[in-house]
């Protein structure tokens, strides 16, 4: 039965690339480019210089990175072929053959979404919106269907909520994280990279006062 409306589902989204066709290359955009605009947001915050953002930065490496892993090992225990493989579909971008389940742009489109909420930074709203639509354009252009792209979304909005309240509630993750983004900066400092002036947070206060400062 959930099969059967999960494929239903899936066709009356796909079928949406001909009716809606004008909007075939804004979808192809948010399919194949638009995460890597998350990328670009960590790299522009962890060059900002400021402790909170740097500690966000590596809190989201952290949470793709265990996403990823989960992502893996659920495709191998549950290997579900992509639409395009066993049905006649509007396949609007290239993909390889491979595991369908669960969705790894969804996973790390709401991963990363997820924590830009958390730390409450400006636009989060804009953020989860584009992440949202990422997940649509998955089923849009052919590649995924509804179910892999939910099991995407809760895999990474659950790993960036975990992640964050663990290293919240205790000490020592975010003592190690600081030490490990202060040791970094020490070469930053040794290649000649000009600091911007910022507030940093003392080794001695708790990772939870630092996670409610992370808002700039």
């Amino acid at each position: 039965m959930l099969i059967n409306v999960d494929f239903a589902l899936f066709h009356w989204i796909n079928e949406l690339a001909n009716h809606l066709a004008f909007l075939n290359g804004t979808m192809r955009f948010l399919a194949q480019y638009a995460p890597y605009l998350f990328g670009v947001a960590l790299l522009l915050y962890w060059f900002t210089f400021k402790m909170p953002h740097r500690m966000m930065v590596l809190e989201a490496v952290i949470t793709v990175c265990i996403g990823f892993t989960i992502s893996w090992c659920l495709g191998h225990l549950f290997y579900r072929d992509r639409p395009f493989v066993g049905h006649s579909v509007i396949q609007l971008i290239h993909h390889d053959p491979n595991a369908s389940f669960p969705s790894n742009h969804a996973l790390g489109a709401f991963a990363l979404a997820a924590i830009l909420w958390l730390h409450h930074q400006k636009y989060r709203v804009l953020w989860i919106v584009l992440a949202v639509l990422i997940a649509i354009s998955r089923v849009w252009t052919g590649v995924h269907y509804p179910s892999d792209i939910l099991a995407g979304v809760l895999i990474g909005a659950g790993c960036a909520v975990g992640v964050h309240k663990f290293i919240c509630s205790r000490k020592l993750p975010g003592i190690f994280i600081q030490a490990a983004i202060i040791f970094y900066e020490k070469w930053e400092q040794k290649l000649g990279i000009k600091h911007v002036e910022q507030t940093r947070t003392k080794m001695t206060q708790s990772t939870s006062s630092v996670q409610i400062k992370s808002r700039r």
